[in-house]
């Protein structure tokens, strides 16, 4: 992604298959997250710093936005239908926030493994850098997730549209810590059957 000449990357993480990460984002800073190879969904949580009760809800999000899609503008509300984040630019165009991030039970009742890496467990853990570890991890917003509704209102997992290098850019609005994983679903169209890193940068103002 080219940066613009009034922005300088501060912090820039990579995440792992099979993994998350945690960051902070301080008000007026940008986080991008960046496709690497394409077709990898990214698991996205995000909690106000002051107040770790408060975090972006994708249920409210619906209700404020009257919609199921996101798009550019957009913001990011909290379960207190405050907005956390605002999306500014977005190179896909196609995300998720329906699904709950995989866990434990969905690899044990529905593939019968015990031991398969999961989103909810790795963002858990990836909050724990932030002393977050102890909360209920929160439904996620699913970047690059590709849900289409057939002619019944169903839903079909397609695999993602995102090519290596897309990305999405979002504005921390207040003081924020974030979490992404590297989706580990592996055995379903959900990432294109292969689980592949994500880059995590946060940009900051020149002057």
């Amino acid at each position: 992604m080219p940066i613009d000449h009034k922005y300088r990357i501060k912090e820039e993480i990579i995440i792992p298959p099979y993994e998350a990460r945690s960051m902070l984002v301080k008000a007026g800073e940008e986080l991008v997250i960046i496709d690497m190879e394409g077709k990898q969904v990214g698991d996205f949580v995000c909690f106000s710093l002051k107040d770790h009760n408060e975090h972006v809800s994708p249920v409210h999000m619906r209700a404020s936005l009257s919609s199921i899609r996101l798009k550019e503008g957009d913001f990011l509300y909290s379960n207190r239908r405050r907005p956390l984040m605002q999306l500014l630019q977005d190179t896909v165009g196609k995300h998720d926030f329906f699904f709950p991030a995989c866990d434990y039970y969905r690899y044990k009742v529905d593939f019968h493994l015990e031991d398969h890496p999961n989103c909810h467990d790795n963002l858990n853990r990836s909050l724990e850098t932030y002393s977050l570890g102890h909360l209920p991890v929160p439904d996620p917003i699913n970047w690059f997730m590709n849900n289409v509704l057939d002619e019944e209102g169903d839903y079909v997992i397609a695999e993602p549209l995102s090519k290596p290098g897309d990305f999405v850019r979002l504005k921390a609005l207040e003081d924020v810590v974030i979490a992404c994983s590297t989706c580990s679903q592996d055995m379903a169209p959900v990432n294109g059957f292969s689980v592949t890193s994500l880059k995590l940068q946060v940009l900051n103002k020149t002057r």
